[in-house]
């Protein structure tokens, strides 16, 4: 579970079942606030949109790398940059 500042978790038992799927603090802690705040229902039938991965060029990698804050992925190969994106 995350520790210090602003961990107040709404969904805790939804929390930790992403974690133990592989989720990323972050990225459960986001899914299990939504899921509280707006139900599991609603949150889980948003998205699915999004281009694969396996799909897009490395440049493409690189600029979504760098709207999501990520460091170091400048010198990425394209399956190192799909990993990173993915376990972020």
């Amino acid at each position: 579970m995350p520790k210090g500042r602003g961990s107040n978790l709404k969904d805790r038992e939804l929390y930790e079942e992403l974690r133990e799927d592989g989720a990323s603090k972050e990225k459960a802690a986001r899914i299990s606030n939504a899921a509280a705040g707006q139900g599991r229902k609603k949150v889980g039938s948003r998205g699915g949109n999004a281009q694969d991965y396996d799909d897009r060029t490395v440049p493409e990698l690189r600029k979504r790398a760098k709207e999501l804050g990520l460091k170091g992925y400048s010198g990425k190969k394209k399956s190192e940059l799909i990993s990173m994106l993915r376990n972020h």
